[in-house]
């Protein structure tokens, strides 16, 4: 049984990965931490019944871990928070998932360093959905094919999404720079702006949008469009779950999702 700790418990994600934990016959879930809902039953948080785990304060996130001893920590939270909570975890020998986008290049490294340091395994991924990553898959052959085609990508997400563009649409970027040798990324355009052989990345946020991503290449008399659509946060949530069982067997180091599933 993989004993699971997960962070951000009381918000949608997290809440939703609660319910995938206590679905699974492998996982067992050993404590709930957020900022908010403290000392609540996190069972009658998620509405599923109570469960007598109470929700852990974040700031007290090292003491939390050491008691409940969990194999893997799940965080869906937001960067400044996802960042010690990492470095808690690991100084704890914890594996982790890491769902949460919008990180600094410097946080980025303190995570690393943090990780690699404690020799635990972890794998961070802007997108845990299983068709995102086959879709990034997808972007690096098209690049491949059409490189003398102008590129633009266009994100939607809920109002609610504090980061933008989108650690999708930032992985879908970097993705297709990779393949071309490195490119310009031009987020949004305003007054006088020609295209160049940049990369545009364009970021919607409204209503309850789960998240969509396109990437469009255009060339002389036509143009391809490569699409994902999320329909729920289901598909985030199973394939965080997946890797929370990949990575409590996994050796040290840092992951993708790609690593989880096998994509090469």
């Amino acid at each position: 049984m993989i004993k699971i700790a997960v962070t951000g418990a009381c918000g949608r994600m997290g809440g939703l990965i609660i319910e995938n934990v206590l679905k699974s016959a492998d996982l067992k879930l050993v404590s709930a931490i957020d900022v908010t809902g403290i000392g609540s039953d996190i069972g009658e948080v998620i509405r599923g019944g109570k469960l007598d785990i109470p929700v852990s304060d974040a700031n007290d996130i090292s003491s939390v871990l050491e008691r409940s001893k969990p194999d893997v920590l799940i965080d869906f939270t937001i960067a400044s928070a996802a960042v010690k909570n990492v470095i808690a975890a690991s100084g704890k020998k914890v594996n982790l998932v890491v769902g949460t986008t919008g990180f600094t290049p410097e946080q980025r490294v303190l995570m690393e360093k943090s990780i690699r340091d404690n020799d635990v395994a972890a794998v961070i991924s802007p997108n845990f959905s299983i068709g995102v990553n086959v879709f990034w898959g997808l972007l690096a052959e098209a690049a491949r094919n059409l490189e003398d085609y102008d590129i633009e990508i266009i994100e939607a997400h809920h109002n609610q999404k504090k980061d933008a563009p989108s650690g999708t649409a930032m992985k879908a970027a970097e993705v297709i720079s990779k393949v071309l040798g490195g490119k310009e990324f031009v987020h949004g355009r305003h007054g006088l702006s020609p295209r160049r052989k940049e990369i545009g990345i364009h970021a919607v946020r409204g209503g309850d949008i789960v998240g969509d991503h396109t990437v469009l290449f255009a060339g002389d008399g036509e143009r391809i469009e490569i699409k994902h659509q999320a329909h729920s946060r289901q598909a985030f949530a199973n394939g965080a779950v997946r890797a929370a069982m990949w990575v409590s067997t996994a050796r040290p180091g840092i992951y993708e999702m790609k690593d989880v599933l096998g994509i090469k």
